[in-house]
């Protein structure tokens, strides 16, 4: 029931003059690193109001949203599970972090992986094996490279920068092998 009423929420909220210049701003075109990505027309600051609304939303009700072909939808998802991981114990973030690696193919653009990479990747890793950022930094999804790499911006701002030289490695060396 939460979901479909968050779903109506957003449809209610749609402006297709804006979704007209998102699906240019996001390069959707067949070709383009977004190809393929539908928007409804919400402005960031509207939906960041929608988390505030719906910040009881449950871990599997974000999840289905999280795959929402509507990159507005998946946006919202990903804030929720920022707040959420933000304010709960070591259980919840771990199935947060979980949650978030299951689902790297609907984080599929820029800005999808900048609002969320390092606020939950980067902390939840703080003190654990890094290898996953790693192996992602060698994956032969672009997004998936990014959120590698934006996830270290956690350790540079605690001042540890090994990481980020790190990962920076192997995508200049993928970079031979990607040509995204």
């Amino acid at each position: 029931m939460v979901y479909q009423e968050i779903i109506d929420h957003f449809l209610s909220l749609a402006n297709p003059t804006i979704a007209e210049h998102s699906q240019r701003f996001f390069k959707t075109a067949k070709g383009e690193y977004g190809y393929g990505d539908k928007f409804l027309g919400i402005r960031v600051p509207v939906i960041r109001q929608s988390v505030k609304k719906y910040k009881a939303t449950s871990l599997s009700t974000i999840e289905k949203l999280l795959r929402s072909e509507y990159h507005e939808v998946r946006l919202f998802a990903l804030l929720l599970l920022v707040l959420h991981f933000s304010k709960n114990n070591t259980e919840e973030q771990e199935k947060i972090y979980h949650l978030y690696l299951n689902n790297t193919q609907y984080i599929n653009n820029w800005d999808l992986v900048d609002s969320s990479a390092h606020l939950i990747m980067g902390p939840y890793l703080e003190n654990r094996d890094r290898t996953r950022l790693t192996e992602l930094s060698r994956s032969s999804s672009i997004w998936e490279r990014r959120i590698a790499i934006i996830s270290t911006f956690y350790f540079i701002k605690i001042n540890q920068f090994n990481e980020t030289l790190h990962i920076s490695k192997q995508l200049l060396e993928g970079s031979r092998r990607f040509n995204t």
